[in-house]
């Protein structure tokens, strides 16, 4: 179950972390370039609008680099069985809730799973 757990996390985490690094080197996030929704962004970004924070500034895009490293490092201290990393990633996978639809599915799952798994 572990293994699982990483792999949903890595999904999560690591792309959250590409696509901020993307958004800060390249000045946008990766979206569609073509179809119904060419150049938008996800779910996400109406939950950060309806609280008056711009989807696309540099302050979001630096959170979305900063959970992404945080994920992980709380990963890694899970995997490697820290007293402090089963907590760590629970705390992770609650803050990655608003991340629509995709984040907060994996999210849900991951929680279940850790909740689940107590060793």
């Amino acid at each position: 179950m572990r293994w699982v757990i990483a792999i949903l996390v890595v999904f999560t985490a690591g792309y959250m972390l590409f696509d901020g690094l993307h958004a800060l080197t390249a000045g946008d996030y990766i979206t569609p370039v073509s179809g119904e929704y060419a150049g938008q962004l996800g779910p996400w970004a109406g939950v950060l609008n309806s609280i008056g924070i711009d989807p696309r500034s540099t302050f979001v895009k630096v959170i979305f680099v900063v959970y992404g490293l945080s994920t992980l490092a709380a990963l890694a201290g899970f995997l490697t069985r820290q007293p402090w990393g089963r907590s760590a990633l629970l705390i992770m996978a609650v803050l990655g809730l608003w991340y629509l639809p995709i984040g907060t599915a994996i999210n849900i799952v991951v929680l279940m799973l850790l909740f689940l798994k107590r060793n």
